[in-house]
């Protein structure tokens, strides 16, 4: 689904990538794991064109967007969704304006296709029934999984997810755990997941790339992962620093 080759991409004078290889197997969730600002959200970025790299290729179903300009993205945009970390609701608009909105912005007119659409979506993300909602008055999983809703209302062929578990606690980690999981099969979707999180890493992968040093230091299956005796990974799956305590 999604080949990324040699990529390069500098943020004011940090090197943030230096060299991206990676391949995304259609229908599978490919997590991306790293320590806080390794580049990770960076990369996400890239994938649906809301970052241009320096160097390198990033190709979508056979196609280079590594150059592509603005107008050019949108119909790589309507085959690849991004559930942002803070949600990126509208605070204004009520759970289902929330979602008919890029059916809106997509020329979708009839009312009725927008209602069933929404309910849909709103069912698929267990939030049936809460269409008056307000972004205001629905807890940090409820508002993750109202932006799920809005990202997957136009049946993306990948999904991205960046940080999708960030701020929330256990209970509703395992919710969103389990829910990337579910679409992925229901909507035979590929999915791509940038955590720090082991256990949403664990519990949602297919394949793992560990991200350091801006580079890909790692690509495997969970269970290569969990046997490597490198140093390196082994510290960030026991969540152990290599600072001395003195």
């Amino acid at each position: 689904m999604i080949y990324v080759t040699d990529l390069h991409k500098k943020l004011g004078e940090q090197q943030v990538l230096s060299g991206i290889s990676l391949n995304i197997t259609r229908g599978q969730t490919h997590v991306i794991l790293g320590r806080s600002g390794c580049g990770k959200s960076v990369l996400l970025k890239h994938l649906v064109g809301l970052l241009q790299p320096d160097s390198g290729k990033i190709v979508i179903d056979g196609e280079d967007i590594a150059n592509l300009r603005e107008r050019q993205l949108g119909r790589i945009r309507k085959r690849v969704g991004i559930l942002f970390q803070s949600g990126a609701l509208f605070d204004s608009m009520s759970a289902a304006e929330n979602i008919a909105f890029p059916l809106r912005e997509a020329g979708i007119k009839d009312e009725e296709v927008i209602r069933q659409k929404v309910a849909e979506a709103l069912e698929m993300v267990d939030l049936g029934g809460e269409q008056e909602k307000m972004p205001e008055n629905l807890s940090g999983g409820m508002r993750k999984r109202l932006g799920l809703a809005r990202t997957i209302v136009s049946r993306p062929a990948c999904i991205l997810y960046d940080e999708p578990t960030t701020g929330l606690d256990p209970i509703a980690t395992d919710s969103i755990n389990r829910l990337i999981r579910r679409l992925q099969k229901r909507l035979n979707a590929t999915s791509v997941v940038v955590t720090h999180d082991m256990k949403t890493a664990f519990h949602t992968a297919d394949r793992i790339a560990f991200l350091h040093e801006g580079r890909i230091y790692f690509d495997g299956t969970p269970k290569e992962l969990l046997a490597a005796k490198d140093p390196i990974l082994v510290d960030f799956i026991e969540g152990r620093s290599t600072e001395s305590e003195e």
